[in-house]
């Protein structure tokens, strides 16, 4: 079965639909999607309802943190892409996932995409490729120069919930080039978007 996605920025209006995608629980056990916007220790204190109102103020604050995916009019994925300094933790010297340069963390022109959630019916069919290359053309068009992933090499199976940071695969199948690997199963990849 082809299943048509139409993308949107994820803005104030569309704050319902992303509430609906997220259910009660928030996706991933309550995260809300602020896991790499906030330290661990103050994500940890919060509760579930406290994460949703993060991530409502920050799509209200514009510009949008992601896009929303549609299917027939239902919202059904999720990919958050956007410049590096919008995700701090994904910057921390830490984390795998850091700049190559730290200058980058603050590079405007220099985005992450940090996550993707499809609401489950939809998991396992391939449609991460499509949601890979909405965030793409919407890098491109607001001018990113390079966008970084640091996605895992392998999972159990393509519904595994460790994929909400994307299979090398697919980054690989989109032109990502490896630039950094600091922990095996984890590479840092980015795709140059001018040229």
């Amino acid at each position: 079965m082809d299943v048509a996605l139409q993308f949107a920025p994820a803005t104030a209006d569309r704050w319902p639909d992303f509430e609906r995608l997220f259910g009660p629980q928030g996706a991933f056990c309550g995260c809300w999607c602020v896991a790499l916007r906030l330290p661990h220790a103050v994500r940890m204190r919060m509760s579930a309802g406290e994460r949703k109102d993060a991530m409502r103020r920050r799509i209200e604050a514009r510009p949008p943190p992601g896009l929303l995916g549609y299917h027939v009019g239902e919202p059904v994925a999720w990919v958050q892409v956007g410049p590096r300094s919008d995700v701090p933790q994904f910057n921390s010297p830490r984390t795998v996932s850091r700049p190559l340069q730290a200058s980058e963390a603050q590079d405007e022109s220099v985005w992450a995409l940090s996550c993707f959630f499809l609401s489950s019916p939809l998991r396992g069919k391939g449609l991460s490729h499509r949601m890979l290359t909405a965030a793409i053309a919407h890098a491109r068009a607001a001018g990113a120069r390079y966008l970084d992933a640091c996605p895992i090499d392998h999972a159990k199976q393509s519904k595994s919930v460790a994929l909400c940071i994307g299979s090398t695969t697919i980054f690989d199948a989109a032109g990502f080039e490896i630039v950094a690997r600091r922990k095996d199963g984890r590479p840092l990849m980015r795709l140059e978007l001018r040229q």
